[in-house]
C-alpha cells in the first residue's frame, strides 16, 4: 500500500472532513459562500420550490463551494512553489482559478434568480 493512501473509508472521510473544516477556518471567501449557501437553501424551503429545483439550487452551490476549495488548493500549491515570490505564471494561474470561481458564483446566481424569479411571480401575479 502506498504511503499516502488511507488504510479505511472511515480514515478516508475524516481527511476529508478535516479539509472542509479548514477551508471553513482559512478561506474568508469559503465562509461567505457558505453564509450565502444557507440563505439560497432557506429561501428555496420558504418558497417550496419543487424537488428538482432545490436540487439544482443544491447542486450551484455546492459547485460554487467545491470551485473556492479547488481554487484554494491552486493558491496554496502556487505559492509554495514559487516559495511566496511574485511570478508572471503564479499570477495568472491565480487569476484564471479565481475566474472560475466567479463563473461559477454568477452561474449559480442566476439560476437562483430565475427560479426564485418564477417563484415569486407566482405568488404576486397569480
Amino acid at each position: 500500500m502506498n504511503k499516502f493512501q488511507s488504510r479505511s473509508f472511515s480514515r478516508s472521510v475524516m481527511f476529508a472532513l478535516n479539509g472542509v473544516r479548514l477551508a471553513f477556518r482559512s478561506q474568508r471567501n469559503f465562509r461567505k459562500h457558505l453564509v450565502i449557501a444557507i440563505f439560497a437553501l432557506s429561501l428555496a424551503f420558504l418558497l417550496r420550490v419543487s424537488v428538482i429545483e432545490f436540487c439544482i439550487i443544491l447542486f450551484a452551490n455546492a459547485f460554487v463551494l467545491i470551485m473556492e476549495m479547488i481554487n484554494s488548493v491552486i493558491e496554496f500549491v502556487i505559492d509554495a512553489y514559487y516559495k511566496n515570490k511574485w511570478a508572471k505564471l503564479a499570477k495568472l494561474s491565480k487569476d484564471i482559478a479565481a475566474g472560475a470561481v466567479l463563473i461559477s458564483a454568477c452561474t449559480s446566481a442566476m439560476i437562483a434568480f430565475l427560479i426564485y424569479g418564477s417563484k415569486v411571480y407566482e405568488l404576486y401575479y397569480r
